[in-house]
């Protein structure tokens, strides 16, 4: 049995604890950030403004909802990227004529 030295320090338990998968977290940013970008692609070329606006309406609340329960840094900046992306791209998409087919 090994036997630790007078005055030694364990480290941090946090240290100690390993890494968990956040699966669904992280598809889930991914799907957000990828809706984000086909929405602000679509949206931005006014023949295609009405897949862009449904995409648009699809990839902000999905990407509120990512963030709500992300857990790690790099998810959240997935998150932004994909909420800021598509509410450009939904924007864009309603002033090309929105929901009119």
């Amino acid at each position: 049995m090994p036997t630790e030295a007078p005055g030694a320090r364990r480290p941090a338990a946090r240290a100690e604890a390993r890494p968990e998968s956040h699966r669904y977290q992280d598809v889930l940013a991914v799907v957000a950030v990828t809706i984000g970008i086909a929405a602000l692609i679509l949206g931005w070329i006014p023949a295609t403004h009405f897949p862009g606006a449904v995409l648009g309406v699809i990839g902000l609340p999905l990407a509120l909802y990512s963030q709500m329960i992300s857990a790690t840094t790099n998810e959240r900046w997935l998150n932004v990227v994909g909420m800021v992306a598509a509410f450009v791209g939904g924007a864009f998409a309603l002033s090309h004529g929105g929901f009119s087919i």
